[in-house]
């Protein structure tokens, strides 16, 4: 009886130890369960919507992307071309600047302080004759771009851009020019400085002709009709831009001691708003009509100097008011051209040999066809060249 209590003891004893044992892995499994439920993915898949929204952000994030980078492209180029046209700007220059290694700043400086042996004057300054400390004499213009009270005088974009045109034209060589060697920019003028030439202008030459002072034959007006043509050549064909005269008149024709022209006032009138470009009888007649000034136009003007030569008339002699003239030089000769009468208009006195007589027939019909009314029906500069060149051994 006791030995069966003790068993059904014992039974019970090892019953309730398997149970406690069990309850306990039951709560391990329960809770490694849990864990493991917190670390898995969510019990329900992914739906395409959640698919769709994630490669919309990636798309917008792309194209975010690009067009920031364009608009920093954008701007980094603005700076940078804005930083190259700063540091490329031609900076505004004091005092004199010289061309020419035989004048000092010093002496040009003191030279035009002093007072000044006036030459002439023009619709854009007067030119003055002075001498350096070295005793070289220049010739100086005292150039008055702008109007009496114009903002232009203060404007540094202006000042700036005729800086630059007068450092273009100081660079120009050429045996029929006259070329600048300094200037000074001053409050409301430049000071232009060229090379002092004794002989005076081919006006001041043909003004002692007609009082019987000085003898001027075909063969030195030839030399000078062929040169003033070639340097007009030169402006027109060999300069890049083209240059135009703008005022070519015998008054800016200059003469050295050998009587070579050499051309002056030149491009000026780029820098010249206020320049009345029809003042004078030797403008085009489109000058008076639509202002359309061209090289043509330049070549109307050479083809009064070449009648000035041919005729020795100023075109403002009172004979061409009459009406049996025509009216101006032009027409006149046109006329006598015409009616096979050109040797009536030649100045009497370079008359002498058949063959120069030959030669200034010639040189007439020239002078007739420059001086045509339609620009497109006058010849250019670089055909004019042989076609005066043939007339004369040069």
């Amino acid at each position: 009886m006791g030995k069966r209590r003790y068993r059904a003891q014992i039974s019970n004893s090892k019953d309730t130890s398997s149970l406690f044992f069990l309850s306990i892995l039951c709560l391990y499994y329960t809770s490694a369960h849990c864990q493991e439920s917190r670390q898995v993915t969510p019990p329900f898949p992914s739906t395409p919507t959640h698919s769709k929204n994630g490669l919309e952000r990636i798309l917008v994030s792309i194209f975010l992307g690009v067009l920031t980078g364009l608009a920093g492209a954008v701007v980094f180029a603005f700076v940078v071309r804005f930083l190259v046209r700063y540091l490329k700007r031609t900076p505004i220059l004091k005092g004199p600047v010289i061309f020419s290694p035989k004048i000092t700043p010093k002496s040009l400086q003191s030279a035009l302080e002093n007072e000044n042996q006036l030459l002439g004057s023009s619709s854009n300054g007067k030119y003055y004759r002075t001498v350096l400390d070295n005793g070289l004499t220049i010739a100086v213009k005292r150039f008055e771009p702008f109007e009496i009270g114009s903002p232009e005088r203060q404007s540094k974009s202006v000042k700036r851009r005729i800086q630059q045109e007068l450092e273009m034209l100081a660079s120009l060589r050429h045996r029929n020019l006259m070329s600048l060697r300094a200037y000074v920019r001053e409050p409301d003028r430049f000071s232009l400085v060229y090379d002092c030439v004794p002989t005076g202008s081919l006006e001041d030459a043909m003004n002692r002709v007609r009082e019987n002072e000085l003898q001027l034959g075909w063969e030195v007006r030839l030399r000078i009709a062929v040169g003033v043509i070639k340097g007009l050549r030169y402006l027109h064909f060999d300069c890049a831009p083209q240059i135009l005269h703008y005022n070519l008149k015998p008054r800016n024709v200059i003469l050295d001691a050998e009587f070579e022209p050499r051309l002056t006032d030149f491009g000026l009138a780029k820098l010249t708003p206020n320049l009345d470009r029809a003042t004078s009888g030797y403008s085009a007649p489109e000058c008076f009509q639509n202002c359309r000034y061209t090289d043509k136009s330049d070549v109307f003007s050479f083809g009064m100097i070449l009648g000035v030569l041919l005729t020795g008339r100023d075109p403002i002699d009172p004979f061409f008011g009459e009406t049996a003239s025509g009216g101006s030089l032009g027409p006149w000769l046109r006329h006598l051209q015409q009616a096979g009468e050109a040797r009536e208009a030649l100045d009497k006195s370079i008359l002498g040999e058949e063959v120069e007589e030959d030669e200034m027939l010639m040189a007439v019909r020239i002078a007739v066809v420059c001086l045509s009314d339609m620009p497109a029906d006058r010849p250019s500069s670089d055909e004019l060249v042989p076609m005066l060149s043939q007339l004369h051994s040069f």
